[in-house]
């Protein structure tokens, strides 16, 4: 099998390919910088703009499958998320939104197309709720990741009208001590000031990296996946709960408050990445048969923070 990854010098893209060559599968990157890319070893990075098809159509023609995870970081790379000013959240927009015209543009172009497309969403579509369990039926919210996700799953729909199968990878918070979020929640705990963000009763939707990366070959390999997937651990837990795991795996207190005030004035909008969330369970992984192997918080980071 060959792959063609858009986004596969990020997190997800990056254990994905590892996965995938693991096995003896070939694997492509779309890069804008391909000088710049540091593939892994076996991998060809060929330069897109992430706006048209010109320069790698012929890539399609040879591949089984095409995984879009093209798309701005949300949060930024640095200790802190980065504030969404209006100039940042359309470059988050364009990232995603033009990245899938560019595809779909190019599998109009290709002769012979990869069977199947997997693209990356979040479960910020269904916009923050309370006690809510948001399985892939729940309706849309209306907030900026919302709209954001509703615009970048539509983006690359009409390959279906091409006779491609599309399934749908929604994606709760990755965790892995690689980067992404978990470096930067257990860094106060580390430092004895660790506890609840805001009010603590938010959902946190997490998922183990490697859960992921098994969930995304499952959309890939499954033949009857179509549509959208919720890829969050059954265990779902609030953030006070995640605290108190974190705390107790460390070895650390978790009771020092971060208000909600202090981290809207800090952060601005972006703070809701932290202050809301989603119960958002992986009902239609489950029904087609996915087994997780971290299903619980405590066992996934253990896994991650006691290796």
């Amino acid at each position: 099998m060959h792959v063609v990854i858009s986004g596969g010098t990020g997190l997800i893209g990056g254990a994905l390919s590892r996965s995938l060559l693991g096995e003896g599968h070939g694997v492509t990157w779309l890069g804008r910088d391909p000088a710049r890319a540091r593939p892994l070893p076996g991998v060809e990075v060929r330069r897109w703009d992430a706006r048209s098809p010109e320069g790698w159509v012929d890539l399609l023609e040879g591949a089984d499958a095409f995984v879009n995870l093209a798309g701005e970081n949300l949060a930024g790379t640095g200790p802190l998320p980065s504030r969404w000013t209006e100039e940042r959240k359309q470059r988050i927009r364009d990232s995603r939104i033009l990245a899938g015209g560019a595809v779909v543009d190019a599998f109009r172009a290709a002769r012979k197309r990869p069977s199947v497309l997997v693209q990356a969403s979040g479960v910020g579509i269904y916009g923050p709720l309370d006690e809510t369990v948001a399985n892939e039926q729940t309706p849309a919210g209306s907030d900026f990741l919302a709209r954001l996700a509703v615009d970048w799953e539509a983006s690359t729909a009409p390959v279906e009208a091409l006779g491609v199968r599309r399934a749908i990878a929604r994606t709760g918070v990755v965790l892995t001590m690689a980067g992404g979020a978990l470096p930067r929640l257990v860094l106060p705990y580390r430092l004895f000031a660790g506890g609840p963000l805001g009010s603590g009763r938010q959902w946190v939707p997490w998922i183990h990296l490697a859960d992921e990366v098994a969930a995304i070959r499952f959309l890939i390999e499954n033949a009857e996946a179509r549509g959208p997937f919720n890829l969050t651990a059954p265990g779902a837990a609030t953030n006070a709960e995640m605290g108190r795991t974190l705390g107790r795996i460390l070895g650390r207190p978790s009771w020092v408050p971060a208000p909600a005030s202090a981290l809207r004035a800090l952060l601005g909008e972006v703070a809701d990445l932290v202050l809301s969330g989603q119960r958002a369970l992986p009902s239609r992984l489950l029904e087609a048969g996915f087994r997780f192997r971290f299903p619980d918080l405590e066992t996934a980071l253990r896994d991650l923070l006691e290796r």
